[in-house]
């Protein structure tokens, strides 16, 4: 391939990263039915979805049917658009922060990415966890994981800045500079990628009980501190691909593999409770391209989760206690 024909699919790819993101909107009319909610209306705890770090997803846009989930559950929802500090975080109980940003565009991340999080800010969020809170963290792939590497390394995890491929889907990206299209990631207990042993896998009763999760791309991680429990793990084949800029893939791409690495995880630290998660679309409902494609929630092979993002935030209320 010529030098020519090298920067000039960068720089499509440069752009079309941006476009495609920009195509992705809420689906704002994905309900899905919810047996037994798990709080009479506007009873339980309080919900902040953080949207003071440039998250790629808001509550009035692509974490909406996020926001309508959970607020039909009982839980009550509100966007977070403060830094965080031991005032702010006051009057929340479940903090969650999908997919936050450093607010460099993609196809100019230094490496490694910046923090979109101080360390104030990440110093207050862990004082907080040990004192009784909740927190779900989303970090998609890159350069997303990077942006909450170091919010993550202080509960003992490691964020890789790269995308979770399986191996021949990776090579099929390669080859096409990034135009490859990914079979879905599912997890399930027959193949020891979903821990069914997990309170978030079983739920409050039988009916809750999941037996498939999908996830959408996203990156791989690690979590090795003592407490840690395993939800969602990548199938044996699973690599990492992890490009100089989010997109921009070519036989030059780094790679390692994840096979057995982390897409979901929890663990109960101090008098709080901490989940992570390397994938953001699965908690959404999003319709992506023009030809608007289900994206998340709404996807074919993703029917249980949102039993799976219901269970993830009982487990962060305490209702799924052993």
């Amino acid at each position: 391939m010529t030098s020519v024909r090298r920067h000039w699919l960068a720089a499509v790819a440069a752009c079309v990263a941006p476009a495609l993101a920009a195509q992705q909107i809420p689906d704002r009319d994905f309900r899905p039915a919810i047996a037994v909610p798990a709080y009479a209306a506007g009873r339980g705890p309080q919900v902040c979805v953080d949207e003071a770090h440039d998250n790629f997803h808001t509550l009035d846009n692509r974490f909406y049917a996020f926001g309508q989930l959970a607020t039909r559950d009982g839980f009550r929802v509100q966007p977070f658009r403060e830094r965080f500090t031991a005032e702010s975080l006051r009057s929340c109980e479940i903090l969650v922060i999908s997919n936050a940003q450093n607010g460099i565009p993609w196809n100019r991340q230094p490496r490694p990415t910046p923090s979109a999080f101080t360390a104030t800010e990440i110093a207050a969020v862990r004082r907080w966890v040990d004192g009784g809170g909740a927190l779900l963290l989303i970090a998609d792939h890159q350069p997303l994981a990077g942006a909450a590497r170091d919010l993550a390394a202080a509960f003992g995890a490691e964020f890789i800045d790269g995308f979770a491929y399986a191996g021949a889907d990776a090579a099929a990206t390669e080859a096409s500079q990034g135009g490859g299209s990914a079979a879905p990631t599912l997890f399930r207990p027959s193949d020891s990628t979903l821990v069914a042993a997990h309170p978030v896998a079983t739920g409050r009763r039988a009916a809750e009980g999941l037996t498939q999760v999908r996830s959408f791309t996203g990156q791989a991680f690690r979590w090795d501190a003592p407490g840690v429990e395993a939800l969602l793990r990548l199938p044996a084949d699973y690599v990492s691909l992890e490009p100089r800029y989010a997109w921009q893939f070519d036989s030059t791409t780094q790679r390692r593999p994840v096979g057995g690495w982390l897409q979901g995880a929890t663990r109960r630290i101090g008098r709080g409770r901490v989940a992570l998660f390397g994938e953001a679309a699965m908690f959404s409902a999003q319709l992506a391209g023009p030809e608007r494609r289900p994206m998340g929630m709404n996807a074919p092979l993703a029917e249980q989760n949102p039993q799976f993002v219901l269970n993830t935030l009982h487990w962060l209320s305490g209702l799924l206690d052993r």
